[in-house]
């Protein structure tokens, strides 16, 4: 395998790492607001309330490792996407400056407040939104290059149905993710009350799911072609993403094995993301950016691979020993160990 490819298969499992555990927050944001609206606060906050107190603060671990060792593995991104990303950039830094606020007020300080559970709640949607708008740009069609000089194009992508199609799945998928892992962990935590609210979120956002996501081969068919067929040529693994999206809707729907139900919905995303990703190759932007093209140089190139890969062994294990000794803590999961820094 050259350094190429498996720099930016590195950079891939962490941005994998990163949509998982970020979408588990983010949508955890959504519904603690929206139990709030409902009247059923008192049955599921405290369920989310209990898996974010010790996860929060790393959350965001992983999407730093990406932007590192994009920007290293690639130098030319930060050329091509800076222009590009100042302003959906800046939006996604504003709204993760806001969530961190309300986890340290909410975590060390004052009472819950009802604007601020909606700016959580809100910020949960937004996020994904704006940080897709990577994605989205990597297809081309929003950036000119000419004489030095890179311009975005706003209007393009503000009236782009490929762009709207891609929020759309963003924020829908958040709240699938969120939903099926919170039921998991409702079950653990052995609390009927609140694993029958969120069962009945994943159901309800299972088929949004699968139809965005039928809406974005749809849309990306038009908007870059190549793209399109090289995803078609790779349809095993798009067809292995709907079988565990089946097989993990199935035992929700039964009322079984929720630990495996976020599994298959783990691996569902898992073949999507690699799969959307293989077929993106080789370009990085189209038709700016090659894989091989704009690579760093070799010996920078095996010393961010040596470092991102000890960094992965070295995340991975943490956030294992941190969800066994206190998210999946039998006494804590069950609310018997009071959180970190509680009133």
């Amino acid at each position: 395998m050259s350094y190429e490819v498996l720099g930016v298969t590195v950079l891939w499992l962490f941005l994998y790492g990163y949509m998982i555990v970020a979408a588990i927050d983010f949508g955890a944001g959504f519904f603690s607001y929206y139990s709030m609206l409902t009247g059923n606060k008192h049955l599921v906050h405290k369920i989310i309330e209990r898996y974010l107190s010790p996860v929060w603060e790393v959350t965001n671990v992983f999407l730093i490792f990406f932007i590192v060792g994009i920007v290293g593995f690639f130098p030319d991104t930060a050329y091509y996407f800076g222009t590009a990303l100042l302003i959906p950039g800046s939006i996604a830094i504003i709204l993760l400056a806001l969530r961190g606020s309300y986890y340290a007020f909410s975590t060390y300080g004052g009472k819950d407040n009802r604007f601020y559970m909606f700016l959580y709640g809100l910020t949960g949607l937004l996020i994904p939104a704006s940080l897709t708008t990577v994605l989205t740009i990597s297809e081309g069609g929003f950036i000119e290059a000419a004489d030095g000089k890179v311009n975005f194009l706003y209007k393009q992508l503000f009236y782009s149905p490929y762009s709207w199609s891609v929020v759309l799945l963003a924020v829908v998928s958040v709240l699938y993710i969120s939903a099926v892992f919170l039921a998991y962990y409702a079950d653990k935590a052995k609390d009927r009350g609140a694993l029958e609210i969120l069962r009945k979120y994943a159901l309800a956002w299972s088929l949004p799911t699968i139809l965005s996501s039928l809406l974005v081969f749809f849309a990306i068919q038009y908007h870059n072609p190549e793209h399109f067929r090289n995803m078609v040529s790779l349809g095993w693994m798009f067809a292995l993403s709907f079988l565990f999206f089946a097989a993990g809707l199935a035992l929700i729907w039964k009322r079984r094995n929720y630990g495996l139900a976020f599994v298959s919905v783990m691996l569902q995303f898992f073949f999507a993301f690699f799969g959307y990703g293989a077929a993106h190759l080789p370009y990085i932007l189209y038709p700016y950016l090659k894989l091989y093209d704009h690579f760093t140089n070799p010996t920078m190139a095996l010393s961010l691979i040596i470092a991102f890969i000890a960094g992965l062994f070295l995340l991975v294990p943490s956030l294992y020993l941190l969800m066994r000794l206190f998210l999946f803590d039998a006494k804590y999961v069950e609310g018997k160990i009071a959180k970190s820094g509680s009133r």
